[in-house]
């Protein structure tokens, strides 16, 4: 590929102009001047206007931000702006966004090993659904309400048996798997009567999320089957309808130019019309309330990452490598999934790409590589910012000290203003766990 970027893999803000790029209204050299690299970027535009699409395409009050994407006190906030609900996985996801001011009733609590502390919080903030993934944490909600608090409604998450044709680490609907009740064995079923039937909580839905980074969508209608089927049959038992199904989110994007990934309005009607099918050949009077829980497509095509080149290394023979200031500290994906993305100069966003090299991170592990084989325009010289696109789920989220490496800075930027969302760490903050 020699091809300039296709501005495809970019928010739809992007322009350029003398060769340069900018999103939001914002000069990404100028930006990596100001704010310094590595330094993530997203358009906040882009993030609003995908919050707005999922709410469009399945309703005002279906959609729930899947928060392990991306989650901090600003996103947060534009989350409960938008109307979404939020997802939140852990204490600390949880306390954020309480911390950030969003609706506790509006809060989806996942997590697969809740501790007493978490459910406590939980409990104590009258969270509107927490997602049980166990009988131990149906027994521990059971021990905590024997405490004195109210009984939380509670939804079950149940496993589908459906593979959703994704990278083994990211595929979560199968019966092989650490989360949720399995279908076939029964298991579901008895973890769904179970919470009916407790003094402790009240049932608030099934809850089904097969896997991320999904491109074939027949998957969710496959899983939308078994997941009615089992909403039927609850419904039967216990003389009563379910109220509320989600069927999670894990909606796939492009990474790479030519990636066919469905858009959000294609996999809203394979979606609803699986829903449909499933709830007539289940014969279902009364349907259960339809939700979501989507987190990469909305963050991810809105965010971007600018790199600074320090080094670069011919091998001969073999390849050349381009090492940048950042790396698997701020984007693990590629060491932990074989992730793909693109690279380019924003400062020449137009000029075609035919110089082939591999662009390192600044990490001591020889597979810290963010972008294998990346094609760049000819003359990439020390000093050059560098720019990754669709980085907005999945990096910062999962960013660590390795190596002891800082964080990075991440900025919002939208009609031609930035702003630090998060600021960049420092040293000082490296060591403030330290004991001596």
């Amino acid at each position: 590929m020699s091809a300039p970027i296709d501005l495809g893999l970019l928010p739809r803000s992007a322009q350029i102009a003398t060769s340069r790029l900018s999103i939001g209204g914002c000069d990404l050299e100028e930006l990596a001047d100001r704010f310094g690299t590595p330094l993530i970027v997203y358009d906040e535009g882009e993030l609003r206007a995908r919050c707005a699409e999922y709410r469009r395409c399945f309703g005002e009050d279906s959609v729930a931000y899947a928060g392990k994407a991306f989650l901090c006190l600003a996103m947060a906030r534009l989350v409960h702006e938008e109307g979404l609900h939020l997802d939140v996985v852990t204490g600390g996801e949880l306390q954020t966004a309480l911390q950030a001011g969003f609706p506790a009733d509006r809060l989806v609590f996942h997590g697969n090993n809740k501790s007493d502390d978490e459910l406590r919080c939980a409990l104590r903030e009258h969270v509107g659904r927490v997602v049980v993934d166990s009988f131990d944490e149906i027994e521990r909600i059971e021990r905590l309400v024997d405490e004195g608090f109210d009984a939380p409604s509670v939804s079950v998450r149940v496993t589908p048996g459906v593979e959703a044709h994704t990278h083994a680490y990211i595929e979560t609907g199968t019966e092989d798997s650490k989360f949720g009740f399995g279908v076939d064995a029964g298991v579901a079923l008895e973890a769904v009567l179970r919470v009916a039937e407790s003094a402790a909580m009240r049932l608030g839905g099934v809850h089904c999320h097969i896997g991320s980074q999904v491109w074939n969508l027949t998957s969710y209608a496959r899983a939308m089957r078994v997941v009615v089927d089992l909403v039927a049959t609850v419904g039967k038992q216990l003389g009563a309808p379910v109220e509320e199904l989600n069927i999670g989110g894990g909606l796939g994007i492009a990474y790479h130019a030519g990636d066919a990934a469905p858009t959000i309005a294609e996999y809203a009607e394979v979606v609803h019309h699986a829903f449909d099918d499933a709830c007539a050949a289940a014969g279902l009077d009364s349907r259960p309330h339809l939700m979501v829980e989507p987190g990469r497509s909305i963050a991810g095509p809105a965010g971007l990452t600018l790199y600074r080149v320090g080094t670069i290394k011919n091998v001969p023979s073999v390849r050349t490598y381009i090492a940048v200031d950042g790396g698997m500290s701020d984007n693990p994906r590629p060491v932990m999934y074989g992730a793909r993305y693109e690279a380019f100069l924003p400062a020449r966003a137009d000029a075609d790409r035919p110089f082939v090299a591999t662009v390192a991170g600044k990490h001591c592990e020889q597979g810290d590589l963010l972008v294998r084989d990346a094609t760049l325009p000819d003359g990439v010289a020390v000093g050059d910012v560098l720019a990754v696109p669709v980085t907005g789920a999945y990096g910062y989220s999962m960013a660590s000290n390795y190596n002891r490496v800082p964080r990075p800075a991440v900025v919002f930027v939208t009609e031609g203003a930035a702003r630090v969302i998060l600021r960049r760490e420092t040293l000082d903050d490296l060591l403030r766990l330290d004991q001596s």
